[in-house]
């Protein structure tokens, strides 16, 4: 076991990289942020913060000669970069299984290998693969095989010819056309897994999205239990066969009351975060708790939750002038809790920060939250 006051890594200084560092602090360890954005979030409270690339090499030498253990708090750090720090000292999640996970060739030729449900898909690494591909898998979704979150890197292609101009402005990316479902509705399973195998899951959460970017998290989704064990089932086995030590997202979609696995996020998770309030142990402190070998604890959830994402869009008015948001409409609400990343830039689809309502009934819990929004918004 590692144990205070040892020093962390944390390979990445946004708001998850930020939450992580909390925890840690509240543990009683030092951190250490690498992350080039020299006003990143993780980065403004962290012990030291090295502003620097992944793949710079004297850092990751200084960062393994001074810290204990090394997590990431995001999917597209160099798979090599984790594979070098791990010859030195612990790190979480392994190599491999960030691989697999940070390319949706990689991602969706595991899921089909391993007999997961997914959608039907085709690997499109040239301009002919569009030509090639199955008419059974229009309409559908084109989406770039790397470095694609939030909704970037992908359209929706109706037919050949609409998938052929896609492809044209992913400039020749790897990529893969994936046939379009229709949907009951998203969910996905946050879950922790040790070097030992022991797993603990989250409740389920029900997402809804809006341009692609996270908009409401409602937990506990809203579907029958039964379907709500299979998802954590799945999860489970998704993280075995990746050899996976960590926290883990598992996204799906939910089409005819059957589940499909979407994508997998090494690293805590937007539909996550209610955990920090809803829970007897958040998603944040198990990271840490599987980076240092502490025992996992088992999350007990003591109220319904419903998570609502803060964009940048809320610092801009009807004439596109910028505005500090008017917090004290949200600090009214009761069972509200507010969080702010500490960016310094708002930018539209830019998370600045989520708020959380709990209830005692998710439906409650959701009218509030849904309540507060649109008050918020307003202003």
């Amino acid at each position: 076991m590692i144990l205070p006051p040892a020093t962390l890594a944390v390979l990445g200084g946004g708001q998850l990289g930020r939450f992580f560092v909390a925890a840690a602090h509240e543990m009683g360890y030092a951190v250490w942020v690498l992350d080039p954005d020299a006003d990143s979030p993780g980065g403004r409270i962290a012990d030291r913060h090295l502003r620097t690339g992944y793949n710079d090499m004297g850092a990751l030498a200084e960062m393994a000669a001074h810290c204990a253990a090394a997590t990431t708090e995001f999917e597209n750090v160099p798979a090599a970069t984790l594979a070098y720090l791990a010859t030195w000292i612990p790190t979480r999640p392994l190599a491999n299984a960030v691989g697999v996970c940070q390319n949706r060739i990689a991602e969706k030729t595991f899921l089909r290998e391993h007999g997961f449900p997914h959608a039907n898909f085709a690997i499109i690494m040239n301009a002919d693969g569009i030509e090639s591909a199955s008419g059974n898998l229009f309409p559908g979704i084109l989406k770039v095989a790397r470095m694609g979150y939030d909704g970037k890197g992908q359209a929706a292609v109706d037919n050949r010819e609409a998938a052929r101009a896609a492809y044209q402005s992913f400039k020749g990316e790897p990529a893969i056309l994936e046939k379009k479902l229709e949907l009951d509705c998203e969910v996905s399973v946050v879950l922790a897994r040790d070097a030992q195998g022991q797993i603990r899951c989250f409740p389920v959460a029900e997402n809804q999205h809006a341009n692609g970017i996270l908009d409401v998290s409602i937990v506990p989704a809203r579907i029958p239990p039964a379907l709500a064990d299979k998802a954590r089932d799945i999860a489970g086995h998704v993280a075995e066969q990746l050899d996976y030590v960590g926290v883990l997202a598992v996204e799906f979609f939910v089409c005819g009351g059957q589940l499909f696995v979407n994508e997998m996020a090494p690293r805590p998770h937007n539909s996550g975060h209610y955990t920090l309030d809803a829970c007897s142990v958040s998603q944040y402190e198990q990271q840490v708790r599987i980076l240092c070998g502490l025992p996992l604890h088992e999350p007990r959830t003591h109220s319904a939750s419903v998570m609502v994402n803060v964009l940048g869009d809320c610092w801009f008015g009807p004439r596109n002038e910028f505005r500090e948001p008017d917090w004290d409409v949200l600090n009214k609400v009761p069972n509200l809790k507010l969080h702010l990343y500490g960016k310094r830039q708002p930018r539209p689809g830019r998370k600045m920060g989520h708020f959380t309502v709990l209830g005692d009934a998710v439906d409650e819990a959701l009218e509030a939250a849904l309540a507060a929004r649109r008050l918020f918004v307003a202003e």
